[in-house]
């Protein structure tokens, strides 16, 4: 059989800038990703020699291989036994955006236009053993934070009193777009960024902004219930899909909702779940988006925190310039959620809308921990403390699954452990996971629901508990576990 030829001049288009902020490494693979996602790299086609390349392009052997390792793990490219690395032939292509868009895209709602305010509140579960959502409060950086922050109020008085710049510090946007450009392959301007209080207000202020009441939004099921009540105060008729082992069935909502004008996901680590969207959902979401003239919010909350492999690409990444993903980030998970800072992302045609329902709901953040946080990113201290915390959810994280092995045989049974804060452990059937939680956090033990995450008209449920580890210290993991367990086999005797 002959195999396909490698298409060698491909390689010549790529020209390294010694300018870039990002590594040659990092470069080279985002060279790949964007011949994939646009077709100029065909599906199947064969890829040369790590060495063979290397020698082409005059770089490190290394660096190919490692960019040949990342795209490996990623999706875009596939390794056959013998035969070498080839572009994966599973991938749905879309074609670039048009020049001149043949209909209008997105340019704001009613709503954005009436600035209706709303807001919600969201009680925090207390930081008892295995609460979910929380990070390690204990490894903050308060003494370090103290110190920006008291230097901002000592010596900015003047620009403290002021309201600001509604669309958030300049300085902060700056050290954020730095950061996306380099951990999460985002390439945004600081105007692309929004400063919001929280994920929660960001997703609420996109709602407003870019729907209608009465307009139908996709959500996954199970969900984060916080982002989606967010939906539901901004008056959308919500549409739980189904989420399976590749993440958000798109599918299935093309059948529930076809004309939604909205999709919330979390791609690169969906809550409760745990899943990463394949390459190949996320192609065909990006697709279903182009085709329905809708937006896709891309809630990314800790995609830092990776124990098995590397984090993968964000979704607004893939979208390129075709401008139909908003991302919504967050620090709580890296820092903490009592400083409430979140923010959106947006395309250029966007951000007006965005910036006008911010200023018109009020949902600002205190400049002093705008300012904080621009110091703390931008004078390098947010990368120490990312590895820091790693480190020690990575001990807190083989702690507990050292107990539910040694003390849950038959309760517990997880199903993800690879990322973010939580594991998510299946009970025994006919065990109610919510009179559980209820009976564990009489005993102060955080342990959350799984069954209460799902969205109509969602009808296949699943009783689960959602345990989180990353404000849990290891050492009492074993007690927290064997209470839990205690608890299941009294449900299971009654």
């Amino acid at each position: 059989m002959k195999k396909r030829a490698t298409a060698y001049p491909v390689w010549n288009a790529f020209l390294p800038s010694p300018d870039s902020p990002l590594s040659l490494r990092e470069q080279l693979v985002r060279f790949f990703r964007k011949g994939v996602t646009h077709n100029t790299l065909k599906p199947g086609i064969r890829l040369p020699a790590s060495r063979t390349l290397a020698q082409e392009l005059g770089v490190s052997r290394m660096t190919v291989t490692g960019v040949y390792e990342q795209l490996l793990a990623e999706g875009f490219f596939e390794a056959r036994q013998g035969a070498g690395t080839y572009v994966a032939s599973r991938i749905g292509i879309r074609p670039p955006a048009p020049s001149t868009p043949a209909r209008p895209v997105l340019a704001g709602s009613l709503r954005s236009r009436q600035l209706v305010g709303l807001d919600s509140m969201s009680l925090a579960h207390p930081a008892w053993p295995l609460t979910p959502g929380l990070p390690a409060l204990d490894a903050f950086p308060y003494a370090l934070w103290g110190r920006l922050e008291g230097r901002f109020w000592r010596g900015r008085l003047a620009c403290a009193a002021s309201y600001g710049d509604p669309q958030g510090l300049l300085s902060l946007r700056e050290a954020l777009a730095e950061y996306l450009g380099v951990a999460r392959g985002i390439t945004c301007h600081p105007d692309n960024i929004i400063v919001a209080p929280g994920a929660q207000a960001a997703v609420l202020i996109a709602a407003l902004a870019l729907t209608d009441r009465g307009d139908r939004a996709w959500v996954e099921s199970p969900g984060y219930d916080a982002t989606y009540r967010s939906l539901v105060l901004a008056g959308l008729n919500t549409v739980g899909v189904p989420v399976d082992a590749e993440g958000l069935e798109v599918q299935a909502g093309r059948r529930l909702a076809p004309d939604a004008r909205l999709a919330l996901v979390s791609p690169s680590h969906q809550y409760p779940t745990g899943v990463t969207m394949s390459l190949a959902r996320r192609m065909a979401l990006l697709q279903w988006a182009d085709e329905a003239n809708a937006v896709i919010l891309e809630d990314d909350y800790d995609s830092e925190f990776r124990y098995e492999c590397a984090p993968t690409t964000a979704l607004k990444a893939l979208d390129g310039d075709n401008g139909r993903v908003v991302y919504v980030g967050t620090l709580s998970k890296l820092l903490m959620p009592g400083l409430r800072l979140g923010f959106l992302v947006a395309p250029d045609h966007l951000v007006d809308v965005l910036q006008r329902v911010r200023n018109g709901s009020g949902h600002r953040v205190p400049k002093s921990v705008q300012a904080t946080a621009a110091d703390f990113i931008g004078n390098g201290h947010l990368g120490p403390h990312i590895r820091r915390a790693k480190s020690l959810y990575t001990e807190r994280r083989a702690a507990l699954l050292s107990a539910i092995a040694s003390e849950a045989d038959g309760l517990l049974s997880v199903s993800t452990a690879a990322t973010g804060l939580h594991l998510l452990a299946d009970l025994p059937p006919g065990c109610d996971d919510q009179a559980l939680t209820a009976a564990a956090r009489a005993r102060e033990i955080g342990a959350g629901p799984l069954s209460g995450l799902f969205v109509a008209p969602h009808t296949k449920v699943r009783h689960g508990l959602l345990m989180g580890f990353g404000n849990t210290p290891a050492t009492s993991m074993r007690g927290a576990v064997q209470t839990l367990c205690a608890l299941i086999e009294e449900q299971m005797r009654t």
